[in-house]
């Protein structure tokens, strides 16, 4: 039987976070040797907060609607009554909290406008699952994890190390978004049929379990041609394509029909898919600025 600390630690579904490890580190490597470890740390404390924070929002909203029982998947706190809805609410404001002090401290250090920036991602965070009108109950989920886990993650990290932009940095965004939209389609296709009763409309309640499936695949292939296009400006970058034979195992599995369980399992795949590119990744950005 787990204990409350360790009930709480699943519940913020520690296996998504390579989500928001991953932007991270690709940004810092592509900013070289002189990269500030502090801002690198600051960064990568946004980023997870945020994601732990907008875990902890979804288990909130999701099982005060009612919308989150009888899932499988990783433990939520609300739907089976091991927390009370008002401290997992607190829970997540917490890590909001700790995104903001994080970023205000990077604003400090860098650039004021990346406030603005910050307080868009926090009210992204919080309205993907609440509120009157969630977006994620609208079939937004991915565009935000798009947005949000890779575009602004990956050029945010690299413009407060180095304080510019970089047409290589916003082609890896790219690439980590698609990875981190794989593991939501992932996770909205194994509660296909549950959200589809309850009323909640997740992209792929709207465009049904072969085109997720179809979906899927398209990220994934979608992440490796980003590393072929870089290796036009150093071959170094097709390492990230040491993630292609996991990638291939798991987009067949779920093309032949994966479903249930084994869908949790493709989704602890997928976010190690998705370390190992942002590793590879980062590794060839660091031998091309040798």
């Amino acid at each position: 039987m787990m204990t409350t600390a360790e009930q709480w630690l699943q519940g913020a579904r520690p296996k998504t976070l390579y989500a928001a490890i991953a932007p991270v580190l690709v940004g810092t490597a592509f900013a070289g040797y002189n990269a500030s470890l502090l801002h690198f740390l600051l960064a990568l404390s946004v980023s997870l907060s945020l994601q732990i924070g907008v875990n902890y929002a979804n288990d909130y909203s999701d099982g005060v609607k009612g919308t989150d029982n009888d899932r499988l998947g990783p433990i939520r706190l609300v739907a089976s009554g091991l927390a009370k809805p008002n401290t997992v609410r607190s829970a997540a404001f917490l890590s909001f909290a700790l995104a903001a002090i994080s970023g205000l401290l990077l604003s400090y250090r860098t650039s004021w406008a990346l406030i603005p920036i910050g307080l868009i991602s926090i009210a992204a965070a919080w309205g993907y699952t609440a509120g009157s009108k969630p977006y994620g109950y609208m079939g937004f989920g991915e565009v935000s994890v798009f947005i949000f886990f890779g575009v602004i993650a990956t050029n945010g990290t690299y413009y407060v190390q180095v304080e510019e932009f970089s047409s290589q940095v916003l082609l890896a965004s790219f690439a980590l978004g698609a990875l981190s939209c794989a593991i939501l389609v992932l996770n909205n296709l194994r509660d296909l049929p549950k959200d589809s009763q309850v009323g909640k409309r997740t992209l792929a309640v709207i465009i049904g379990d072969t085109q997720s499936r179809d979906l899927y695949r398209w990220l994934i292939f979608f992440a490796l041609v980003i590393s072929a296009a870089l290796s036009i400006t150093s071959p170094y970058y097709l390492l990230a394509l040491a993630s292609a034979p996991l990638a291939t195992k798991s987009v067949r599995a779920v093309k032949t029909g994966a479903s249930g369980m084994e869908l949790v399992d493709l989704l602890a795949k997928t976010g190690r898919i998705q370390i190992i590119y942002a590793l590879a990744l980062s590794l060839a950005a660091l031998l091309v600025a040798r």
